[in-house]
């Protein structure tokens, strides 16, 4: 019965909900059973309620039962929903609506999460606070999908914004199902010991599984031991979990670092955390939660002689192997598996493998610990104390990153005096003061703002002042202090309230952030339960039974080597010595090529390069040789001439040669050169390079593909051949190769080898040295190269509608773009790229202001940069945009740059899943449509794909911004028809006259408000600009950037609901006004382009699609120029070039073809392949002279010629002194 009845209630659930939004977890089990529905009552609880009838237990989803929805009392930021699911479930979903028919409706909330209904976790996604983006009306239901789903018993809603105009309001459902686990609860003094079978014992492979959870920062939670000192320690530190592997000759990660390979951090926060530790060989796989590392450990792991006991928990009798001191665990295990075997189960059943040592229970105990979290520097927690006590005393723990901020004040009675506890540069100061006398300091303890929990104990009697921290005491007799010290009665914890309080509480260094515990007054401990329940005490921005600290170094986005430091609020990089600098530490403060020295104007000289800029390799040092090309010079070791003697194919010589930089440093630098030549001279007396038998090498050279090379010069490979074999002068012309003529006198073959991809040598072996009076020698010159084709390389945007496109840009974390721009054109995008919600874009918004925008899921943002001087002024300039987790910059030229600093909490990954643009336009036919929708009646199958845009179809739209451009000359036509569910529209039309009308009816029950343009015929074949930009009931209208007018609108301020973009014919019944219906039904016949709806781009997903999108086309659309006047082929001007994706394949859509093949065409056509063929011949006949000429070089001719265009590119940057002297990288 009971699955029948949840069967219906979901059926309900998916007719009801069309609009839901979601989150994708990809769950490959079925885990969605809704959870909140078959709860009683009981199971039901909040802060606080309105009235009965707005009780919790009506906060079901769907249902109508007493007001329709949970309520509380008051609406603020410290009321909670909470629902006790009766035991620990695996929680996939969750999905929330306003009170029914109410004004009643949250709009965003924050999720907990606890075992116990205490100790309360927030949950979070891409490792950081993460707040739900909630409801937009009463009725509407809005759906997230979990990942990582979560697994508690309790959960709790806390309301953060709700509608101004009502109050809270929820009504909630979840998702998910049973949860099955094995736990053990192990109580410091206690372990469980594994005795393995001899078919378990492997020496080569373990794979170890548990989660854990606990309040010591310190423990064992693994060990195994053997023979000579090998073992396998997992081990709790300072709330760090690190694994030790010792092969007896091998400690590893390194020697002389007991603590290991750690990962993770504050894993003692009594919260579930997991590890997997898997081996193979010397293979070694680590990951706590999320975070993994990868490692080949060093030495002969597969040798790892382990014994036949494996102890959890603790170590119960410690041998020879364990130099470093440890503790037992304090906590519960939970799933622990070793090598697929259940330990717990195994523990539970009292198998005879098992042995328990100590005092363990199968149920997992819940400390009753209540944490309180100090959010912000104007938090503060009041606590009664009693007045006139002869003795102040207090107890409490805290951890916090801030070095500086107030714990505890209270006053003095008697006198006008007070006792500070603060922390100052990480150290604990008690600070007394009081009028007429000196004040009285005691510091004590030193780094305290580490996130660890301190324990902090202080007491003032009489003339005596003392503070214990961790342990450690520090006192004071103040010898100008009053005899006898009485307490004033409040005690503030974390900082002071508001002066208009009428406190006398100071804070000299601010208030406090960070977590607090066990606080105790008098020797009372403070129950923080009824001073969040308000029965006690006062405080103001709190967040009670929950420790909300993070740590913004794990994982570290410091880049290259930074050190990371942090705040409560945010984290620093210290770029000090790494060759980096920006906020994370991102960009190079090196040059990438001897090119770009020489572009600054440097002479010759060492210099440290860069040649992957901001990527992982590191910058090396080596000699540019500013000639009138800038060579790069790589050394190596072997420079000198070497001789060989007595080699034979049975014993050969081989020289190994090491340059200056890594073979990954080399191989970015040598392909970023135009050109790279290294100089190879083998110097012969009877030593052949070729066996006059079989054409078997006798000696060969290796260069980075490690593959065996036998040509001794030229740019391409030609087995077997030198120099004077190509160029016909060898000493004997039977042979390739002088030294093949194998003659008792010193002879030689060099060559230039300039095949970049072999380059550089880095290996020779001879063998043909063994006969009498046989010898050689060798040298081999420096890596030499010129050029950076990354550096001059460019792009002509002929037309408005030109554009590029490349694939995926990936910055998820961070990301740099630069490039240099010349235009006389006022406005137009850069480059763009976009996700399903996520984007960036760079533009010049106008003739001074270059603009970069973004969204990385927690709205857009934008930096600018306004020029004192214009940009569009026909001259080279410079954009330099970088995004990273500290900030978004923007640079232009030499001006200071402009920073966007990013939010401390958030969505934080950019996930962008289209082609990098720079433009798009289409060419629709007669009866053609495109249709974008942003939320159809999909089924809510959890697996199924979303497509969420910059809005979502339960949201009201109190403001849009429309960009676009076409050309058309028939009328009436429609150009955009945005629609909703609710019969609220948006239209933009071309009337009967050739007017611009953009019609408005933002209330079925109005008519629409009409904005008409009438001042010219728009029909008129040529391209247009529309821009359209509406707030609530302002609109903006600017037409070729020449005609603008502001109206404000009567049918109202918000479009509900919104349901599809129509670009083209409507197709089937709408609900719109006549002049709208009959340019519906003609459609549109021209060209659209750059067409943008907030940050959603159809014309993209129409007509580049990257993965299935919501988008339907219908006739004849095809990409296309909106240059082309009208009439004649659409694309036939079109200006495109594509740098394919390779990962993926994407289907080329043929052009629009001109059906009007003209004779003119075919002769051109004809005359094109006579002029190719005349080209091959002279090709041919140009490559067999080659032959002969290619190896006739010296020094004075290694430089070639550049082609006219680079030559005035490179002209016109080295003149123009605007652009500055620090420029490099990329042209778009």
């Amino acid at each position: 019965m009971g699955s029948v009845t949840g069967a219906v209630l979901k059926t309900l659930l998916l007719l009801s909900t069309p609009n839901w939004n979601r989150v994708l977890a990809g769950n490959s089990y079925n885990c969605d059973d809704p959870l909140v529905s078959p709860l009683s009552q009981a199971s039901f609880s909040s802060s606080s309620e309105l009235s009965s009838s707005h009780g919790p237990g009506f906060a079901r989803l769907n249902r109508r039962d007493g007001a329709g929805g949970w309520s509380p009392l008051v609406s603020n930021k410290y009321q909670w929903l909470q629902i006790d699911l009766g035991e620990r479930m695996e929680i996939t979903a969750v999905a929330t609506q306003g009170g029914y028919g109410s004004s009643n409706w949250v709009t965003s909330y924050l999720l907990m999460f606890s075992d116990s209904g205490r100790n309360w976790k927030q949950y979070r996604q891409e490792d950081s606070i993460w707040g739900f983006v909630g409801n937009a009306n009463a009725d509407s239901v809005v759906y997230y999908r979990l990942q990582p789903s979560i697994k508690a018993r309790f959960l709790r809603f806390i309301p953060l914004e709700w509608n101004p105009k009502g109050r809270i309001g929820m009504r909630i459902e979840v998702f998910g199902c049973a949860y099955r686990s094995e736990v053990v609860d192990l109580d410091g003094k206690s372990c469980l010991l594994y005795r393995l079978d001899k078919k378990s014992l492997s020496p080569i492979k373990d794979v170890i599984s548990l989660k854990f959870k606990t309040m010591q920062s310190d423990g064992i939670l693994l060990h195994r031991e053997g023979q000579n000192g090998d073992h396998i320690t997992l081990e709790l530190r300072r709330g760090k979990l690190f694994l030790l592997i010792n092969s007896g000759r091998t400690l590893w990660p390194a020697a002389g670092a007991p603590g290991g390979l750690g990962l993770g951090s504050l894993l003692d926060d009594q919260q579930w955390h997991s590890a997997l530790v898997q081996r193979w060989g010397a293979h070694v796989n680590f990951t706590v939660d999320e975070h993994r590392r990868r490692f080949r450990a060093q030495g002969e792991l597969s040798d790892l002689r382990l014994g036949h006991e494996i102890s959890f928990g603790g170590i119960p009798a410690p041998g020879k192997s364990v130099s470093f001191p440890h503790k037992h665990f304090h906590g519960c295990l939970e799933n622990l598996f070793y090598n697929g075997v259940d330990i717990i189960d195994l523990a539970k059943r009292q198998d005879p493998q098992m042995i328990i040592l100590g005092n363990v229970s199968f149920s997992c105990s819940q400390p009753q610990s209540v944490p309180v979290t100090f959010l912000s520097p104007r938090s503060y927690l009041a606590l009664p104390g009693s007045f006139g006590e002869d003795e102040i005393s207090a107890t409490f723990q805290f951890r916090t990153w801030n070095k500086a901020g107030l714990l505890l004040f209270t006053e003095l009675q008697l006198v006008s005096g007070g006792l500070l506890l603060f922390l100052n540069d990480g150290k604990l100061k008690l600070h007394l003061y009081h009028p007429g006398k000196l004040p009285s300091d005691i510091t004590a303890g030193v780094g305290l703002n580490d996130g660890q929990w301190h324990s902090v104990s202080l007491s003032a009697k009489r003339n005596y002042l003392s503070v214990m921290v961790d342990g450690q005491v520090a006192s004071a007799s103040p010898s100008q202090g009053p005899e006898q010290i009485y307490s004033g009665g409040t005690f503030y914890f974390g900082g002071c309230p508001d002066s208009s309080f009428g406190s006398k509480c100071k804070s000299p260094l601010g208030g406090f952030q960070g977590c607090m515990r066990l606080i105790s007054i008098h020797h009372e401990v403070v129950d923080l339960i009824s001073v969040q329940r308000g029965a006690l005490g006062n405080f103001s921005d709190l967040q009670i039974d929950s420790c909300g600290i993070t740590d913004r170094c794990l994982p570290n986005y410091c880049e290259h080597g930074g050190e990371c430091s942090q705040s409560w609020d945010t984290f620093h990089c210290n770029c000090a010595n790494t060759g980096y600098r920006g906020a994370t530490c991102h960009n190079s403060i090196y040059e990438q090529s001897c090119e770009a020295y020489k572009h600054k104007g440097n002479n010759s000289g060492f210099y440290y390069i860069d040649a992957d800029g901001s990527g992982p390799l590191e910058p090396f040092l080596l000699y540019c040789n500013m000639t009138e090309t800038a060579w790069t010079i790589v050394q190596h070791n072997g420079s000198d001439v070497t001789r060989v003697r007595n080699t034979s194919p049975e014993h050969p010589y081989t020289g190994l040669f090491e340059y200056v930089a890594s073979m990954e440093q080399l191989q970015a630098t040598i392909n970023r050169a135009e050109h790279c030549e290294q100089e190879l001279t083998y110097y012969c007396k009877k030593s052949r390079l070729v066996s006059k038998e079989d054409g078997t090498p006798l000696s060969w050279w290796v260069g980075r593909t490690n593959e065996t090379q036998t040509y001794w010069g030229g740019s391409l490979p030609d087995p077997q051949k030198c120099t004077c074999g190509l160029e016909g002068n060898c000493v004997d012309s039977q042979y390739y190769c002088n030294c093949d003529a194998d003659r008792n006198e010193w002879t030689n073959d060099t060559g230039f080898l300039s095949y970049k991809e072999h380059l550089p040598v880095t290996k020779i072996v001879i063998t043909d040295t063994g006969r009498p009076h046989s010898e050689a020698a060798y040298r081999l010159g420096p890596l030499l190269c010129r050029g950076d084709k990354l550096f001059w390389n460019s792009a002509s945007f002929n037309t408005e509608a030109s554009y590029l496109h490349f694939p995926t840009f990936h910055g998820e974390l961070s990301a740099d773009v630069s490039f240099f721009f010349k235009t006389t054109a006022s406005s137009g995008v850069f480059l763009e790229n976009l996700g399903i919600t996520d984007f960036i874009r760079i533009e010049l918004r106008s003739p001074a202001v270059v603009t970069f925008s973004f969204d990385v899921g927690n709205g857009p943002f934008e930096v600018s940069v306004q020029s004192p001087t214009h940009l569009n002024d026909d001259q080279w300039h410079r954009v330099r945009v970088e995004r990273n987790m500290k900030e978004a910059s923007v640079q232009v030229d030499q001006l200071s740059p402009r920073t966007q600093p990013a939010p401390a909490d958030g969505h934080v990954l950019l996930q962008l899943n289209s082609q990098l643009f720079v433009e798009i336009s289409a060419y629709f036919g007669s009866g053609s449509s495109v249709t974008y929708n942003f939320q159809e009646n999909y089924s809510l199958s959890k697996n199924s794909s979303s497509h969420a845009a910059s809005f979502h179809g339960d949201t009201r739209l109190s403001r849009e911004t429309i960009k676009f451009s076409f050309r058309t000359t028939r009328t009436p036509s429609l150009l955009l028809y945005l629609s909703s569910f609710y019969k609220e529209y948006l239209s933009v039309i071309i009337a009967k006259n050739g007017s611009l009308q953009i019609r408005y009816k933002l209330n079925r029950y109005q008519e629409p408000d009409v904005v008409n343009f009438d001042f010219k015929n728009l029909a008129d074949g040529q391209l247009h600009h529309v821009k359209i930009n509406r707030e609530e009931a302002v609109v903006f209208v600017e037409i070729d950037e020449s005609m603008r007018r502001q109206v404000h609108l009567a049918s109202g301020t918000e479009l509900s609901a919104v349901r599809s973009l129509v670009l083209g014919r409507i197709i089937g019944h709408s609900d719109v006004d006549q002049e709208t219906a009959l340019a519906g039904a003609q459609g549109f016949l021209g060209c659209l382009s750059a067409l943008q709806v907030g940050h959603v781009a159809p014309l993209k997903a129409a007509l580049q699609p990257r993965r299935p999108a919501p988008i339907t086309v219908s006739g004849h659309v095809t990409e296309s120029s909106c240059v082309a006047q009208a009439g004649t082929d659409a694309t036939s001007r079109e200006r495109t070039h594509s740098f394919a994706d390779h990962s993926g394949t994407r289907d080329d859509r043929e052009p629009l073809t001109n059906t009007i093949k003209s004779d003119s065409a075919v002769i051109g056509g004809l005359i094109a392949v006579v002029i190719f063929i005349l080209l091959c011949i002279t090709a041919i006949a140009v490559r067999i002279y080659q032959q002969k000429t290619l190896y006739k070089r010296n020094e004075a001719k290694r430089s070639e010629n550049v082609d006219n265009a680079e030559a005035v590119l490179k002209s016109e940057l080295n003149i123009q002194n605007a652009v500055g002297e620090n420029q490099k990288e990329y042209f778009f």
